[in-house]
């Protein structure tokens, strides 16, 4: 079994449950889903479905970061929405942040309920630089 490192930082929010927000092996960065929580505060941002993708995506570029990698080296994206007719907004940020002609590949799933009543959580899978 290779070696495994977890990762954390501050840029972020703190994971809140038994996980943690990402494990680098093999060359691989695998990051929890990460929802709308101000990682300064650690308090859950209230607002439509575009305001939670967007910091979404910024404290998962941030544990990224922290692992060696960026959004740039994504491999995989799982979306999981609470009403999948948030799709197209959705869409729309995470086009913002995965440009270019290579986009990572991604699944997009309706689920019942999100922790914090979040409306959007998302996790990856990236290369390590």
């Amino acid at each position: 079994m290779s070696e495994r490192q977890i990762i954390h930082t501050d840029l972020a929010p703190a994971a809140i449950g038994a996980y943690s927000q990402a494990v680098v092996a093999a060359g691989l960065v695998h990051c929890s889903g990460q929802v709308a929580i101000d990682p300064a505060t650690q308090v859950f941002i209230d607002g439509d479905v575009t305001v939670q993708a967007e910091r979404a995506l910024e404290n998962l570029g941030a544990v990224l970061e922290a692992a060696g990698s960026s959004l740039a080296r994504v491999l995989k994206c799982n979306v999981y929405l609470v009403d999948m007719g948030d799709f197209a907004a959705v869409n729309e940020v995470y086009s913002r942040y995965f440009t270019g002609d290579e986009p990572p590949a991604r699944a997009c799933v309706a689920v019942r309920e999100l922790p914090k009543s979040a409306l959007v959580e998302i996790d990856c899978v990236a290369l390590v630089d």
